[in-house]
């Protein structure tokens, strides 16, 4: 009698759980992820002649949770399809499988999540990366999350395993199947991101109500992890870049006070001590790099004076050196 391999029954497995997508656009290449309610998988779009990310509900039967999951995912698709934004992963297409499964295709992101791309500590030079460059993808993050909460969306699971960065620069905000609608939004007049009448039901059962906890421990504010849904506003966000801030710090003792003193603040327990929004957040960034005075961190006056000299390091080098060349032509010239 001829017995398959443990590795054979395991690729007989998977290739039965395969989602079947005939009928459709699409030609599944491999998977690529999981993760919550959904497997993405890379496919192949027949009409667009494009590869493209699947992500497709991975419960099979459509009763009972099914149907809240698959609900689910059609409004995390409908959600990043308003978020038109460089930072933000553009949905192309949605609809269901043969077998009933729903689906929506995105934008196939190349490249290494967050967590994968640094390195302690920081390498300086053409090899590695610097402090300013992962400021300026922390800064690239803050812009993604603050467009969504102009528009009324809180992400409420930003950590580094949901940011990816590309091959060319590009840093994108993923996975935002626990996004919150809020009321209102706040950008130009831009009206928010409206809950249809099956949201509004979804938004007052358990997978949202009070005492259910959705985040990741150890970047979800306080609040978030007392499962204080309807208290949730854009400073619980803002307490998950804090997270996001600290991790790209990495070794504290080689971090910069200032900078220390903005991911403290943007993690404070109480969310009327943290930053008030995300563009302040990314202001006091933005600052740091610049070598500006931070509204985190109040210096003294020897720190203000060491900010100065650093800010303008090069011209007092200048100075100093003319100075320095003048008192010795002085010196040589006039016995």
């Amino acid at each position: 009698m001829n017995w398959l391999s443990d590795e054979a029954i395991s690729r007989l497995r998977e290739g039965g759980s395969l989602p079947d997508v005939s009928g459709t656009r699409y030609r599944l290449v491999e998977r690529i992820g999981s993760g919550g309610m959904g497997v993405v998988y890379l496919a192949e779009d027949s009409v667009l002649e494009r590869r493209v990310a699947l992500k497709i509900l991975d419960v099979p039967d459509m009763t009972g949770a099914a149907d809240a999951l698959s609900e689910r995912l059609l409004r995390e698709a409908k959600i990043r399809a308003r978020l038109e934004h460089p930072g933000i992963v553009p949905v192309h297409d949605s609809g269901a499988l043969a077998d009933g499964r729903v689906f929506y295709a995105m934008k196939y992101v190349e490249g290494k999540r967050l967590d994968q791309l640094v390195e302690w500590p920081p390498v300086d030079g053409p090899a590695g990366d610097s402090l300013s460059d992962r400021l300026r993808i922390f800064q690239r993050i803050c812009d993604a999350v603050g467009f969504a909460h102009a528009r009324g969306v809180l992400h409420r699971d930003l950590k580094p395993e949901n940011i990816m960065t590309g091959p060319f620069g590009e840093v994108l905000v993923m996975d935002w199947g626990i996004a919150k609608i809020l009321g209102s939004a706040t950008a130009r007049g831009t009206p928010p991101v409206q809950q249809s009448a099956t949201e509004s039901r979804m938004a007052q059962s358990k997978s949202t109500a009070h005492g259910t906890v959705l985040g990741t421990r150890g970047y979800m504010s306080p609040e978030q992890a007392r499962g204080e849904v309807e208290k949730l506003d854009a400073r619980a966000d803002i307490f998950s870049l804090g997270g996001i801030l600290a991790f790209l710090l990495g070794d504290a003792q080689r971090t910069p006070r200032a900078v220390a003193a903005i991911a403290r603040k943007a993690m404070e327990a109480e969310p009327s001590d943290r930053y008030g929004s995300v563009s302040d957040l990314a202001l006091d960034v933005a600052h740091y790099v610049d070598g500006l005075p931070v509204s985190a961190y109040p210096e003294n006056i020897f720190q203000k004076a060491a900010r100065w000299a650093s800010r303008y390091r090069v011209a007092i080098v200048l100075v100093l050196t003319y100075l320095v060349v003048r008192g010795l032509l002085i010196l040589f010239l006039h016995p």
